[in-house]
């Protein structure tokens, strides 16, 4: 046996041939065979994966192009002197590295959870004898005996089974326990369509079963969801990316400033190493070093909100990756759905009715429903069973049925199990006149084969082909709006039969009706989704739930409309599709039914492959992988298996998919925030290198590297966090969303990061230029350049922090978005501006940064200049709204 044929469709095999091919017999291995297959394979565990170091992470943190550009500013400021300016650089890298070795570590959790699902411990036949062993020790070829409460502990083909009933949702989504059985089984099936075969970390809710493992390790089910979790490519986020891109844009701006200034001053005859100093200076001006700082502290504001609003984010990028998001790919079971099987419809006396309609408790369709039951109340409440089981016991006590007191009165005193092959389970109860009743539930087809009469408002009649058809009618109806539907029925007998078998007791029954459930949509869920849709996102819906199911609820969520069979793709007809033939019928389909956990992968990445944004939910193990994969993986708090959360970005505390929507706007928002901040923070740095750089040209020694420092250490960073505590504007959701294409630079902020750095140069010109023309009388030429250097310093860091009420909005006015809604902003503005003004005014600070106390006409003159900044910028907008349609 080789080890490639580990993954080898069993399946499709009968019994026999696949003992045959794994060497094994029905009597299990010997100890020999074990201990050498044990050798060839390897325990049954999951492989740990290549372990980076904690250095390994740390260095690469460094790997980011902003982080290399900022680096190489800290290098050039230390060698020019600058150490201040160095050290808040230095700060601000380790502090981002700092963040994404936390964050990285994090994420490793999700291939550690997955380790703890495996099972403890597995009885097997061995050498003849069943034995019990620990789950890592069990070998392709083993002989293993499953009971109800058991977690599978490898890929076993069975080939004995006693009415198993497998809980498989967290490997195929699927809500309701699967029903196994020991069939053949197509070759192209997919998971939950394997119905000869139990997985891996699965659990068995019902039934024994035995059968032989067919996979051990990362050559089982979830050890490929591991391998793919494993090897899943991480993209960067669109913020990520945006910064990668800033940066490469400000490293060739800075190098041509940079290179023109020294070329231009050397042809000016000035002395090389100045020019080369001056050059570099102004180059290291020019960086936004504050820019990865405010930007993750505008992200952890954001975060904040959003953990009040029920959304926990992991990984701090996400809360802007969720703004530009524009394909929600969401599983169904526990996110769109209840996850909680419901009765919806009952059908009596001939009649459907809801299930929120008033029913009368004696009528036997309600009596059979909760007596052919196995479903346990613990003492606290809640229900222990089978969902479908549970469903109806819910519906009974909602109802008002008091089950234990009804059961004291008339018990069970036999029953006969459920089989997969006949679909039907029957219980026995004493009655008081000595009598007892047979309660019957099951398939409506099986259950009518073995019903003669029809119990119609307490009437039992004889059961006519007329209303045989009728009901079938009824029960395809029910079928096809996607409900399970299972059939009642009884009958009253003098004693009980001496072998409790199906041909002794489920016969001449009286039909007494059927149920309809679904695991129901969430009733904020189809809101959501328009919510969605109105902001230019589309949802699509992946389960591993049936064709019919899967449309039904999502016609009932708005997903689809009415009939819309072709935008419905199955996992064996995605197969058939080539990736490239894929990717270009991806737009088509909106959801997805009877899926496995690579074709979740390629729905996301052949989205992807569009250019889109993609946000993936989800809360099983097979959620995982393409959780990892898409842009922004969003697990579920509640339901969620801890593999799914560890491969997540952000976390739903209340399992809610509107949760998302409100998310998506906090993330817009967030983004929002963050392009204020750039375009504050480079029109800023534009209008100090234009100031700068012009003032060289012109012979101008205009301001000193300590007054460049402290106006950017002061003027930006208050002014620039105080931004991302912006408002969201009220439109926002019903803009379209900015996906990949976008950048910082979008939506008109590059356009005026250039008009408004120019105005800020110019304005700082201007005042030194009437500083050096109108010296104080008595000043000498030393105090009077002073004086002139002391307004431009005064007037460019005034013009930044009234400049930061101009970029609240691109477009519009201050006085429409609000000049004092965001009281952050001002204490910022009046913080920065104190310890501004406060080395001018402050004795001895004064001396240190080379200023001097100005006159009353100078300060006028500055202050005044300085605020021409807010008109000018006002009558801007106002020419771009009225002539030019923006907004």
């Amino acid at each position: 046996m080789s080890e490639e044929q580990i993954r080898e469709n069993f399946y499709a095999q009968d019994a026999e041939t696949v003992l045959s091919k794994l060497d094994s017999t029905k009597e299990g291995l010997s100890s020999a065979e074990v201990n050498a297959r044990m050798e060839k394979y390897g325990p049954n565990t999951l492989n740990e994966g290549e372990q980076k170091s904690l250095l390994s992470k740390f260095v690469d943190q460094f790997k980011d192009f902003m982080i290399v550009v900022l680096l190489a500013a800290a290098v050039i400021s230390g060698v020019l002197g600058e150490f201040s300016d160095a050290i808040i650089i230095l700060l601000v890298v380790i502090l981002n590295a700092v963040l994404g070795v936390y964050q990285e570590a994090k994420a490793e959790e999700a291939i550690a959870a997955l380790k703890q699902m495996a099972s403890p411990q597995a009885h097997v036949k061995r050498d003849g004898h069943v034995i019990t062993v620990r789950s890592d020790e069990i070998v392709p070829g083993d002989i293993v005996l499953l009971e109800a409460g058991d977690v599978v502990p490898a890929d076993i083909r069975l080939f004995e089974s006693n009415s198993l009933k497998v809980e498989e949702a967290a490997l195929t989504g699927e809500s309701v326990p699967v029903s196994k059985e020991l069939v053949e089984v197509e070759p192209d099936a997919g998971i939950g369509d394997r119905l000869n075969m139990v997985f891996s970390s699965t659990n068995i809710t019902y039934g024994r079963a035995t059968g032989v493992v067919v996979g051990t390790g990362m050559n089982t089910e979830v050890g490929n969801i591991a391998n793919m979790l494993a090897n899943a490519e991480e993209s960067k986020t669109p913020l990520q990316e945006n910064q990668d891109q800033l940066g490469k844009s400000l490293t060739v701006l800075i190098l041509v400033i940079a290179v023109v200034m020294f070329v231009v001053g050397i042809l000016n005859n000035r002395d090389w190493l100045e020019m080369l100093l001056t050059s570099i200076s102004v180059a290291v001006a020019a960086i936004p070093e504050g820019l990865p700082a405010i930007t993750t502290i505008i992200l952890a504001l954001g975060t904040q909100k959003m953990a009040k609003r029920n959304a926990l984010v992991r990984k701090l990028p996400a809360v802007e990756t969720l703004g530009g998001t524009e394909v929600i790919c969401s599983d169904k079971t526990g996110t769109l759905t209840m996850n909680q099987m419901t009765v919806e419809k009952v059908y009596y006396n001939g009649q459907i009715h809801d299930a929120s309609e008033a029913i009368e408790l004696d009528l036997p369709v309600m009596k059979i429903m909760n007596y052919a039951n196995d479903t346990k109340i613990s003492n606290d409440g809640s229900l222990i069973g089978d969902p479908t089981e549970t469903a109806m016991i819910q519906y009974g006590l909602d109802k008002g049925m008091n089950l234990k007191e009804d059961l004291a009165k008339e018990p069970r005193v036999g029953e006969v199990p459920f089989e997969s092959d006949r679909k039907l389970m029957s219980t026995i109860h004493e009655l008081s006149d000595g009598r007892y009743l047979v309660a019957t539930k099951g398939a409506p087809d099986e259950l009518l084969k073995r019903t003669n009469t029809i119990d119609l408002n307490g009437d039992v009649q004889p059961l006519t082909e007329a209303i045989r058809e009728e009901i079938l009618a009824s029960n395809t109806g029910l079928a096809v709006q996607a409900l399970r539907v299972l059939a009642m029925a009884y009958k009253i007998v003098d004693s009980i039969p001496e072998e409790m078998t199906s041909k002794a007791v489920e016969y001449d029954l009286t039909y007494a009706g059927m149920i309809g459930m679904i695991d129901p949509e969430r009733p904020e869920a189809a809101a959501a989704i328009a919510t969605a849709k109105g902001a230019g996102i589309r949802t699509i819906m992946i389960t591993g739930d049936h064709r019919d199911t899967a449309q039904a609820i999502a016609t009932r969520l708005g997903i689809i409309e009415e009939g819309q069979h072709d935008a419905v793709l199955t996992g064996a007809e995605l197969n058939k599709q080539s990736d490239e033939e894929f990717a270009r019928n991806v737009e088509q389909y909106s959801v997805y039914a009877r899926v496995s956990p690579e074709h979740k992968v390629r729905i996301v990445k052949a989205w992807q492959n569009h250019g889109k944004v993609v946000s993936m939910t989800g809360d099983g193990v097979n959620d995982a992988p393409s959780l990892k994969t898409a842009d922004i993986g969003v697990g579920m708090g509640i339901t969620g298996t801890e593999v799914s959360k560890g491969a997540s970005d952000m976390v739903l505390a209340d399992d809610n998919f509107q949760t998302i929507v409100v998310a998506v706007e906090e993330g817009r928002k967030v983004f929002a925030n963050i392009q204020k901040a750039v375009q504050f923070l480079l029109s800023a740095n534009l209008g100090e290198v234009l100031t700068l750089f012009i003032a060289t040209f012109l012979g101008w020694t205009i301001l000193e590297p300590v007054h460049i420092l402290w106006i950017n250490l002061v003027t930006d960073t208050f002014p620039a966090i105080a931004l991302g505590l912006e408002k969201a504007e009220s439109d926002i959701m019903k803009q379209k969303p900015r996906g990949r294409s976008s950048n910082f630079f979008s939506n008109g902020v590059g356009g005026a990061i250039i008009y408004q750095g120019i105005i800020e140069g110019g304005i700082t010109l201007f005042v030194y230029w009437w500083a050096i023309s109108n010296p104080v009388i008595g000043h000498g030429e030393q105090l009077a350049h002073m004086d002139a250097e002391t307004m431009a310093f005064i007037t460019l860091g005034l013009i930044q922090l009234f400049h930061a009420y101009n970029t609240k909005s691109v477009y519009k006015s201050i006085f429409q978005v609000g000049l004092f809604s965001n009281k952050t902003l001002i204490y910022a503005t009046m913080l920065s501006a104190v310890l501004l003004l406060g080395v001018i005014l402050t004795p001895g600070l004064n001396a240190f940064f080379g200023v001097s106390v100005l006159t009353g006409t100078q300060w006028t003159v500055s202050v005044l200049s300085a605020l021409a900044i807010v008109p000018i910028v006002e009558i801007i907008k106002f020419i771009q709204r009225q002539f030019f349609g923006k907004h």
